[in-house]
């Protein structure tokens, strides 16, 4: 079984493509055709929390961007899609969008790449994008749910970001260390014994407790890296124009992960969390202020 995953972005249009599913901060929607399951996620508790828009988009492999109306907050979607490189993606917009000054928007951009087509064509256009593969041997988990099931106990679902899993596997859940079975594994609501990269599945997991796992927590067949202290090379964003300084707190954003921290230093750019964080070397953080009045992403770099 196949999968695509993608992110929609501007207007909501998701209930066009699938079944509405899970909903919480993220809304899911998904389709079944043939041997391929495509799922797209809406980062529903987007403009209110800026969290959202990045745990959404580092869900997908490709975005949907139809804009509807040009302000601050179709910004922060350009410059989110910008910093995390997705570079896969349609651009549409409705007729009352003028269309000049979003090129003038998108301009520099990642988005200025996208494919471009009339709001009327975006699911033919869509329908094209074909399943991406991935040849890791390390299985990989990210994890954007987890709740207790009567009868399964604890189910986690999130999105295979590396390799292959298998019912019975034993793997690790990061950041606490654990080890866990997988007991069954179930895609588009229907049991399957194994599972690939960029599948979106439910596990039934034995040796956690639900509320033990959160949003952005990794399960991995490979031992993985916790840091309460990272290294960016860092960029602020031009149109963060407040000063940053030593010791001011702030939120990051790796995977799905959103961490409290404080700058350590300013140049290099080094944080300190409250609470560890998994990382690679090479990964994108991006630093947010949601509190902030004007944009709330202050900048990104990858962790060194």
């Amino acid at each position: 079984m196949k999968s695509i995953n993608f992110v929609i972005l501007g207007k909501d249009i998701a209930s066009e493509f699938g079944k509405k599913g899970l909903e919480s901060d993220l809304a899911f929607y998904d389709r079944k055709e043939s041997d391929v399951i495509r799922t797209w996620v809406v980062p529903s508790g987007f403009p209110d929390k800026i969290q959202p828009l990045f745990q959404a988009i580092n869900l997908s492999e490709y975005v949907i961007f139809h804009v509807d109306k040009l302000d601050r907050f179709v910004g922060e979607q350009i410059i989110a899609l910008d910093v995390l490189k997705k570079d896969k993606g349609i651009l549409s917009h409705t007729f009352d969008v003028d269309e000049s000054k979003l090129d003038s928007m998108i301009k520099g951009t990642i988005v200025e790449n996208y494919i471009r087509v009339n709001q009327d064509n975006i699911k033919e256009e869509a329908a094209k994008l074909e399943p991406i593969t991935d040849n890791s041997d390390t299985a990989e988990i990210l994890v954007d749910h987890c709740m207790d099931i009567k009868g399964a106990g604890t189910v986690i679902l999130g999105k295979i970001t590396g390799g292959r899993i298998r019912q019975y596997d034993e793997l690790t859940i990061y950041p606490h260390k654990v080890n866990v079975t997988i007991k069954s594994i179930q895609m588009h609501d229907n049991p399957v014994s194994e599972s690939e990269y960029p599948a979106r599945v439910g596990l039934a997991v034995k040796g956690i407790r639900p509320d033990m796992v959160g949003r952005g927590d990794i399960i991995s067949s490979e031992s993985m890296d916790t840091r309460t202290e990272i290294e960016l090379d860092f960029q602020k964003s031009p149109f963060y124009k407040t000063n940053i300084a030593v010791n001011q707190g702030c939120l990051v954003n790796v995977g799905l992960q959103i961490k409290a921290a404080k700058f350590a230093a300013i140049s290099p750019l080094k944080l300190t969390f409250e609470k560890p964080i998994i990382c690679k070397k090479g990964q994108i953080a991006v630093v947010l202020k949601p509190e902030s009045s004007t944009i709330r992403i202050l900048g990104s770099g990858t962790i060194i």
